[in-house]
């Protein structure tokens, strides 16, 4: 059986210790690595494939709830590990596994990693995307989609030859099932970087297509893309 590969991310050395000694019990889970900052866990998630992220909230350098947005173009999932339960709403807004209140039993720790989908699957397969629009499945190359556009409860994806096509899904949730290529640039877009020609002060071109990109996401935008 493939372990799950897990990192921490907490600025206090016995919470990661905590959590690290629980991941070490279970032999389906491996700790890869535990970091004091977000920040520097950025690499890791950016380079290797991790299943899961114990992420505390309150950090000095960025929160785990804004560092859980610019992350969520990847297949990472987050459990959030935090004193302060008043961030619970956001933690499910943001698609996380679970939200762990310190102090942490062990039980309650098993409880959450057990949330874990070990069957999930994308709905990707090989280098086609099956999009249910309506009652209408389409099986798309994802070579073929420039951008994924939200739009109020659903998304549209904006193909190449010019057609549309709107499914009701969430955003956030398409974000965590995509291929890697995929990167969400604003709470409102998901681009094929495959297609990225260059960038203009904060927009992305996509050849004639320009995509805006916030704040937020404008850092891990120069990173993954132009190396700066």
């Amino acid at each position: 059986m493939n372990k799950l590969k897990c990192i921490v991310v907490d600025d206090e050395e016995l919470a990661r210790e905590l959590i690290k000694t629980y991941i070490e019990k279970l032999n389906h889970l491996e700790c890869v690595a535990t970091y004091e900052s977000p920040l520097e866990a950025l690499a890791t998630i950016k380079s290797s494939k991790i299943d899961l992220l114990f992420l505390d909230i309150q950090m000095p350098d960025i929160k785990g709830t804004e560092f859980a947005e610019l992350i969520n173009n990847t297949k990472t999932r987050i459990i959030f590990t935090t004193a302060y339960s008043e961030y619970a709403l956001k933690s499910y807004e943001l698609n996380a596994l679970d939200y762990l209140v310190k102090p942490i039993s062990f039980k309650r720790f098993l409880n959450a990693v057990e949330k874990f989908p070990i069957t999930e699957t994308a709905n990707v397969i090989d280098h086609k995307i099956i999009i249910k629009s309506g009652y209408e499945l389409h099986k798309v190359l994802t070579e073929d989609i420039i951008y994924i556009e939200s739009d109020s409860e659903y998304v549209n994806y904006h193909l190449t030859n010019g057609n549309k096509i709107m499914a009701n899904q969430s955003l956030s949730k398409l974000a965590t099932s995509l291929p890697e290529h995929f990167l969400r640039v604003h709470r409102s877009y998901i681009i094929n970087t495959q297609k990225v020609t260059g960038l203009k002060a904060r927009d992305l071109m996509l050849s004639d297509i320009k995509i805006p990109v916030s704040d937020s996401y404008f850092d891990i935008v120069k990173s993954t893309l132009f190396n700066s």
